[in-house]
Parts: C-alpha cells; sequence; structure tokens
C-alpha cells in the first residue's frame, strides 16, 4: 500500500515535470516562429537601397573586393555583411551610391537575409536571458512579446545594417551571463568555462562591430564583481577560492575578448591589402603596407630637395593633406584669396613645388645643380595646380578666430614676404637636411610668428566640407607637425620605404586612434535628420529607412515604449517601498518573499543595463540618431516583461481564491491582445506604406499619427 502511494506519488511529480516542460517548449517554439515570420516576411522589399545599406553594403563590396577604406566604426560587422554576401552569390560590384537606387539583377538578398537573421535571434535570446534571471515563463513570455511586436526593432533589423549584428551580440553577452550564473552551484565545471567563455567571445563581438559594445562589457563588469563580491562573503570557503573566480573571470571575459578583438582587427588588415579611398585619414608609415598606394614599396629621393613636387601629411591623428583649390574664402570670411583646406584623400591638388624665399638667392650647391632643404632655411610653397603661394597675414581664420587666415596668393609664383616660411625638423639642427617621411617638420611664418596648422574642424559647403588650416600663434601646438609623403624629383636617385612599414600592432593602435578621433567629430550632413536623447524613450520622432512611393519608417510601436517607460516608473515606486519596508524590518511569506527577490533583483540589473545603454548619449558632443536608443530598448522590454509578471503574481496573491486565476488569465489576454493589435495598426511603417501621407484625412495611416512630430 505504502510502496503503490509512493509509485503514484513519483508518477505525479514526473506528469507535472512533463507538463512544465512541454509548456515551456511550446512557448519557446511560438516564440521562435513569431520572430522568424515576422522579420522574414516581405524581407526583399524594398528592391533598391535604404538608409544606411548605401554604406554598408558598400563596405561589404569593399571587402568583397579587398580595397581598403575608412569607417568610424570596428570591422566585425561591416566583415559579416561581406562574408553572408560573398557565401549567397554577390560579387561585390554594385555601387550603393545612394539610397533608391534599384537593385536589379544584384544578388542582396542574403546580405538582408543574414541581418533578419540576427535580429531574428534577438527575441529568443531575450526570452531565455528573461527565463534564467526570474524562471518564469510569464515574464519570459512577456519580454518576449514585446521585442517581437515592437515594429521599430523589426524596421532595424531588416535590412543590410550593422543594428541587428551589434543588437544580437549584446542580447547574446546578456544571455550568456545570466546562463553562466545558473550554474554558480557546479563552479569551474564544463558548462560553468563554457558559458562563461561563450559570455567573453560575444563581449569581443559586440565591441568589434561598434563602440558602443562598451557599455554590455561594462554591464557585465558591474554583474561580474557584484558575483565577486558574494563569493568573497561566503565565509565557508578559502580566500583562495576567490582568487580562482577572480582569475577564472580575468581570463575568459578580459584576455580571451582581448585576443579575439585583436584577431578580427588583424583578418580585417590583411584582407583590406589594395590602397582605396581611406587611405589618407593614415600615417605615410601605414600606407606604405596598401598595394596600389603610392608608397607601397615606394621608391622615391630619400633627401628633399628645391624645386621638388611634394605632398604634406599632418601628423594629427586622421589628419589630411595640405590642399588647395581655385575656390576663394567667401565675403566676410578673411581675404578674398584662394582656399587652403586638409583633405583626407589622394589629389593631384594636394601636390607643392618647395622654392626658394626668393629666386636670386644664394644657392648651396649640396650636388651639381641641387641644393638640399635643411632645418632652418626659407622656403616658398607653390601649389602646382594654381600657380599660388602658400600665404598668411592678419586676417582671422574662418571658425579658429585666435588664429590667423591660411591663404593662397599670388600668379605663377610670384607673390610678396608673406608667402616665407621657416622650414624646422623636431629635434633638428642647423644643417640637417629634411628627409622624407620621416622629418616631423614644423613651418613657422617669417613675418607673423605662427605656425601653420590643422584644428581638424569642418569647413561649412563653400569649402566642400573639408577641415581648416590656420597660423596657429602657439609655436607648440601639436596639430603643426607635417611630413612630405611624396618627393617627385628626378634628379636624385630613389630609395626604399619598406624599411618604415609600421608592424600589425602599430596599425592596430593607429586604427583605434583614428576611429575614435573621427567617431567624437561626427557632424550631421546637410539636410540629414539627427535626433536627441530626450526624444527616444518617448518615440517622439523615428526616421525614414524608404521614402517615394514605398515608404519605410524607423518608429518605436507607442503601446510598448510608453509601457516601458511607465514599468520602469513603476518598478522604480515597488523598489523604494520594499526598501523602506526592509529596513523597517517587515517579512513576507516565504514563498512570496521569493518571487519579489526573483523580480527585483532582476529589473535592478536590467535597469542598470538600460541605464548604461542611454544616459551615456547624454554626455556625447557627436551627432545622435534614434537608433542609438534600441540597444537600451532591450533591457526595457525585458525590465517590462518582468514588471507585468511581478503585477501578474502580485494581483494572484492579494486577490481571493475565486478571482485568481480569472483575474490572472484577464491581465495577461489583454497585455498580450493589446500588444499584437498595436503591431497589426503599426505594422505598415515597418512592411512599407504607399498612397496619401498620414497628414492627409484620406490616408489609411491618418488615424495613427497620435503626435504631430510623427512624420510617416
Amino acid at each position: 500500500m505504502a510502496a503503490s502511494t509512493v509509485t503514484k506519488k513519483g508518477s505525479g511529480e514526473a506528469s507535472r515535470k512533463w507538463g512544465n516542460d512541454s509548456m515551456w517548449w511550446s512557448v519557446f517554439a511560438i516564440v521562435c516562429i513569431a520572430a522568424a515570420a515576422t522579420r522574414f516576411y516581405k524581407v526583399t522589399e524594398p528592391d533598391h537601397v535604404c538608409w544606411d545599406e548605401t554604406h554598408f553594403g558598400k563596405m561589404g563590396s569593399w571587402y568583397i573586393n579587398r580595397t581598403f577604406f575608412f569607417d568610424v566604426h570596428p570591422p566585425l560587422g561591416k566583415m559579416l555583411i561581406a562574408l553572408s554576401g560573398y557565401m549567397t552569390g554577390y560579387n561585390g560590384t554594385f555601387p550603393f551610391e545612394k539610397p533608391g537606387d534599384k537593385y536589379e539583377d544584384t544578388n542582396y538578398v542574403g546580405m538582408r537575409a543574414f541581418c533578419t537573421f540576427l535580429g531574428a535571434c534577438i527575441i529568443p535570446f531575450g526570452f531565455l536571458t528573461v527565463w534564467e534571471m526570474t524562471r518564469s515563463l510569464t515574464a519570459s513570455s512577456y519580454a518576449a512579446a514585446f521585442l517581437v511586436c515592437d515594429v521599430g526593432m523589426l524596421t532595424l533589423t531588416q535590412y543590410i545594417l550593422l543594428d541587428p549584428i551589434l543588437l544580437f551580440f549584446i542580447m547574446a553577452s546578456a544571455y550568456g551571463i545570466m546562463k553562466f550564473n545558473s550554474f554558480k552551484n557546479r563552479a569551474f565545471s564544463t558548462q560553468w568555462w563554457f558559458w562563461l567563455s561563450f559570455t567573453g567571445v560575444m563581449l569581443a563581438c559586440s565591441l568589434c562591430v561598434k563602440f558602443v559594445g562598451m557599455f554590455i562589457v561594462m554591464w557585465i563588469g558591474l554583474h561580474t564583481i557584484s558575483e565577486l563580491w558574494i563569493i568573497l562573503g561566503d565565509l565557508s570557503k578559502p580566500f583562495m577560492y576567490t582568487v580562482k573566480h577572480f582569475a577564472a573571470r580575468v581570463v575568459c571575459l578580459i584576455v580571451l575578448p582581448a585576443i579575439i578583438y585583436a584577431l578580427f582587427f588583424y583578418i580585417h588588415l590583411k584582407v583590406l591589402y589594395k590602397s582605396g579611398l581611406g587611405d589618407g585619414y593614415f600615417s605615410s608609415e601605414f600606407q606604405s603596407k596598401l598595394e596600389g598606394n603610392s608608397l607601397y614599396n615606394a621608391s622615391m629621393p630619400r633627401e628633399l630637395a628645391f624645386g621638388a613636387v611634394i605632398t604634406l601629411k599632418n601628423h594629427r591623428t586622421g589628419g589630411g593633406y595640405l590642399h588647395s583649390h581655385w575656390h576663394l574664402y567667401p565675403e566676410g570670411v578673411g581675404a578674398r584669396q584662394q582656399q587652403i583646406t586638409t583633405y583626407t584623400h589622394k589629389d593631384n591638388n594636394n601636390k607643392w613645388i618647395v622654392r626658394r624665399y626668393k629666386e636670386d638667392a644664394p644657392v648651396e650647391n649640396d650636388i651639381e645643380g641641387i641644393e638640399f632643404v635643411k632645418h632652418g632655411m626659407l622656403v616658398r610653397l607653390t601649389h602646382e595646380a594654381t600657380g599660388r603661394n602658400l600665404h598668411s597675414h592678419r586676417e582671422q581664420a574662418p571658425i579658429t578666430k585666435k588664429h590667423l587666415q591660411v591663404t593662397g596668393y599670388g600668379e605663377s609664383g610670384e607673390g610678396d614676404a608673406n608667402d616665407v616660411w621657416i622650414i624646422l625638423a623636431e629635434g633638428g639642427k642647423e644643417g640637417d637636411v629634411i628627409t622624407t617621411v620621416t622629418s616631423k617638420l614644423l613651418f613657422i611664418h617669417y613675418l607673423q610668428r605662427c605656425m601653420l596648422t590643422t584644428t581638424g574642424k569642418q569647413l561649412p559647403a563653400w569649402a566642400s566640407e573639408q577641415q581648416e588650416v590656420t597660423c596657429s600663434p602657439n609655436l607648440r601646438n601639436k596639430n603643426g607637425i607635417w611630413n612630405v609623403e611624396d618627393n617627385f624629383f628626378p634628379k636624385l636617385p630613389n630609395v626604399s620605404f619598406e624599411v618604415y612599414a609600421p608592424s600589425f600592432f602599430e596599425r592596430f593602435l593607429e586604427s583605434h586612434a583614428v576611429m575614435l578621433q573621427a567617431n567624437a567629430g561626427l557632424k550631421p550632413k546637410e539636410g540629414e535628420t539627427t535626433s536627441q536623447p530626450w526624444q527616444w524613450p518617448i518615440n517622439y520622432k523615428g526616421q525614414f529607412f524608404s521614402g517615394s512611393n514605398y515608404r519605410v519608417y524607423l518608429l518605436g510601436n507607442p503601446i510598448i515604449w510608453w509601457a516601458n517607460l511607465v514599468c520602469l516608473a513603476v518598478f522604480a515606486v515597488i523598489f523604494f517601498i520594499n526598501s523602506v519596508r526592509y529596513q523597517r524590518g517587515y517579512q513576507d511569506p516565504p514563498h512570496i518573499q521569493e518571487i519579489k527577490t526573483s523580480s527585483l533583483d532582476s529589473c535592478v540589473w536590467l535597469s542598470i543595463g538600460w541605464a548604461l545603454h542611454y544616459i551615456p548619449f547624454w554626455g556625447m558632443g557627436r551627432v545622435l540618431y534614434f537608433h542609438h536608443y534600441f540597444p537600451a530598448l532591450l533591457f526595457s522590454s525585458m525590465l517590462t516583461g518582468v514588471m507585468l509578471s511581478y503585477i501578474s503574481h502580485s494581483l494572484a496573491i492579494l486577490l481571493p481564491d475565486s478571482l485568481k486565476n480569472s483575474v490572472h488569465h484577464w491581465f495577461n489576454g489583454l497585455i498580450f491582445s493589446a500588444v499584437v493589435y498595436s503591431f497589426y495598426l503599426f505594422s505598415p511603417l515597418a512592411y512599407g506604406m504607399s498612397g496619401p501621407s498620414s497628414n492627409e484625412a484620406n490616408s489609411t495611416m491618418h488615424g495613427l499619427k497620435w503626435m504631430d512630430s510623427w512624420e510617416f
């Protein structure tokens, strides 16, 4: 009799476990199917270039063609786009010139499908992350529903962009650390090591797609510090146990990601070995490694002589070439003389002739008929294409008003005394000959006693948005260092410059210096739609991905976005109340306390994740766009899922038994129905709109224009 009772009890527990498992797998399958169905629907439409596909599709082509280029983001995302295109038959020939260009017979679908696949995977990862944090199927389902039904997330992950790749790796990193945390009672097991290493790899990938991947690194870093602090407080374990945990995390979350991150850059620099449009952002030594560049296997005179035709490269990180063209400074911007700028691309307008300060000056022949340029000599630089001399005078620079204006002046090399410069080699002494590439040069104006420099500030459209060149009164200005890059002088023998080619580590460091500087200095292009951080959480304004007859508009699902804000506020209130209750010694029953602790602890970490991915943008000086908010949206959507589940459980606890099930099901049904229906209403924003815009009363979208700032 007793044995029979035990058998029935065991089979009942197994049946419940199987029922719970089958329910979990059924829900997870629905989540995966919904993610795939909503993301891959109309993935081939529109069949033209949309928004930033013009950039990242083009960069994928450059990888396929091995052509070097410069971008402000690390390389992994673009390499994956190129790989997906190459493996699905794209040959790298489509120009991706501008949004709206028809793809025609180009095989673009593979790249779109790859990005869409990663975008679809975000949703199962979100479900699994919340599950690992709460062990609540309701919370996981809510989080997945909010991610599936957000039309903004859908739009952003259906195109050839870096964003779906970045969001995928961020979400995978979050899942990895939470899955790893679930093995804390099996420390140093095979699964424990696997998930810790998996997290490290995903962190490296996040950071190597965009630098904002640093925010997920910070989040996992804070979580790791918290876990180590708890381990340190476990007095049942020796101190060396904590040291072992610390060492394991250093290896898997710092050393391993650093190696993988560097490996991606090694592949990037190996693949892009041909000279391209991005050469000019980098130093002369860097360019000497690019096949087809004028410095690759360079053979040119070692010494600089009068009469040579040269180009001058600024040593500022990402600095361009000293440049001029026929355009004059506009009325009201100093003297109306020829513009002098720096330009980051190789161009015939970068060429200058080195001349004596006056033609009848005494000649010191170092070799018969040849006079070398030496440290401390007076020189003129004449622009080869226009015949104007490099010139400065007592007029304010265009942007930097404390500096003097630099212009092109004179005719056919004939000018005045304001064209004379003293050439100095950094660390040089009288009689030292100026050398190509290796001499770091300063040009001091002979009369004004100021230094030729570039400020790095972008000039307006009248100067083709090139960079400002000035004469700085600060003779120690670090932006006033130049080097001779090209040296054309047939009377001198040529020497090879292969000896100056940098190592991988030097190129790795220079790449980062250039990217970080360019990223910080990004400014909006004329007519470009930008936004401010305060606008993002309230879904104030979207942006067009595709215009004309097939309109796609990036805008969040307002029901979801505003619910996220409400749940953030509700969490803050509940957390405060519970903190006060705890401080005053109130105790909840164990089963209630378990749910409360699990939910609120999860929300604490998710709110930190949201804040880390959102608040730093308030302090950024660079141009910002609406899509920068979407990593933060991942965390706020997961937090909303946990909070709604917590509220649902709290109602069930507070209500009498006769109402518990009804209210629980009605509450969940109402939330899921509202979210799904809002997706149905706003899905045309992602899947494409035609006909009148929402401003017109006869538009099918007119009733959905809830805010005047929405432009669809």
